[in-house]
């Protein structure tokens, strides 16, 4: 049931490859109630991941390149779940799961523009000089909408089902964006920090979408590419 122009993701909106999946949720909204607290942010940028096996290319920037392990696990179970891991032993964040089940595949989450819940994100994200910093990279993305590693690393946004006190909701645009933008992943190292790799997607002159940063190694691989 379509709300506003979003509607309910399914796990079958999810079953394509991350780089497939990744352009169709700019513009989606991320409802999440933590503790009683709503706040719906409205996805402005995304980066795709592939695990190994994943797609016809190896990524050499995903966690799951190697195969799966305990802190990778939920990238490679059913679509729709969220992936939610620590960055830097500080930020938590947060990745919806593509793919059929059984092969890898994450879609981060890396900016977007609070919608509803301000208060709740302000208090989260103490530091946001301005709104539209409350969830603009990924890190604050995470902060702003409460979801916290390892609690609820593989909640369902489908179905939003609770765990550990929180609830998280997917809905798509009924009318995907048609004007996106695409290039290289931000500080990603090495050759997946390249336009070998232009999977990550953002809405032109969105003001929520982060600033690109090369990755260590980057800047000089894409020199030699």
């Amino acid at each position: 049931m379509a709300r506003d122009g979003w509607r309910a993701a399914t796990r079958a909106d999810l079953q394509g490859l991350p780089a497939e999946v990744a352009p169709r949720l700019l513009g989606a909204r991320l409802e999440t109630v933590v503790d009683g607290e709503t706040v719906a942010v409205r996805i402005t940028e995304t980066e795709a991941y592939h695990g190994r096996g994943t797609g016809p290319v190896p990524d050499p920037g995903s966690h799951a390149r190697m195969g799966p392990t305990a802190r990778n696990a939920t990238m490679w179970g059913e679509p729709g779940h969220l992936y939610v891991y620590l960055s830097h032993g500080i930020h938590s964040c947060v990745n919806v799961v593509c793919g059929p089940d059984g092969i890898a595949g994450g879609v981060l989450l890396r900016a977007g523009e609070v919608i509803e819940g301000t208060d709740a994100a302000s208090r989260r994200r103490p530091a946001a000089r301005t709104a539209r910093d409350l969830a603009r990279g990924p890190g604050r993305f995470g902060d702003a909408v409460g979801l916290r590693h390892p609690h609820h690393d593989g909640i369902d946004a489908i179905t939003a089902e609770p765990r550990h006190g929180a609830r998280a909701r997917l809905e798509l645009l009924a009318e995907p964006l048609a004007d996106i933008a695409s290039g290289p992943r931000v500080g990603v190292a090495g050759i997946a920090g390249t336009a070998r790799f232009p999977w990550r997607y953002w809405i032109p002159g969105d003001p929520t979408v982060s600033a690109f940063r090369w990755g260590r190694g980057a800047r000089e691989a894409a020199e030699a590419l």
